[in-house]
């Protein structure tokens, strides 16, 4: 009387290799055929914002990697009272580093500032979400 368990480690060796080998296979066609390649880059860009006063915020640019292709800047927010605001800067005066906006609310309390950059390749990201 035999045994004949002997075979089991050799089939799931070659079923583990075989599977290894199929996985690997589709992530080397990923980057071949360029599914991969639409991943687009991080923008670097470092933006503070402070209430000075009861009604004045002052938005920040302390600059970055990107802030040279920077093309506008989308400050939204939404003040204790439930009010929103919107301004959008721009102009060359915005690629300073050191550069600021006073934003105008219209009461006092912690407002949530919510400042989206916009690139001049077409990228936009969110680069601030706070309250201040």
């Amino acid at each position: 009387m035999y045994k004949r368990d002997d075979a089991v480690s050799p089939v799931i060796g070659v079923i583990l290799m075989v599977a290894i080998t199929v996985i690997l296979a589709a992530v080397i066609a990923a980057f071949v055929f360029g599914m991969a390649g639409n991943v687009s880059k991080t923008k670097t860009l470092g933006v503070t914002a402070e209430q000075t006063n009861a009604t004045a915020i002052i938005v920040t640019n302390h600059g970055g990697e990107d802030v040279t292709d920077l093309d506008s800047l989308w400050i939204n927010g939404t003040t204790s009272a439930g009010a929103t605001m919107s301004y959008t800067v721009t102009g060359t005066a915005l690629k300073s580093t050191g550069a600021t906006s006073t934003v105008t609310t219209a009461t006092a309390g912690e407002d949530h500032i919510v400042v989206i950059g916009y690139w001049v390749d077409g990228s936009s990201q969110v680069v601030l979400d706070t309250y201040v």
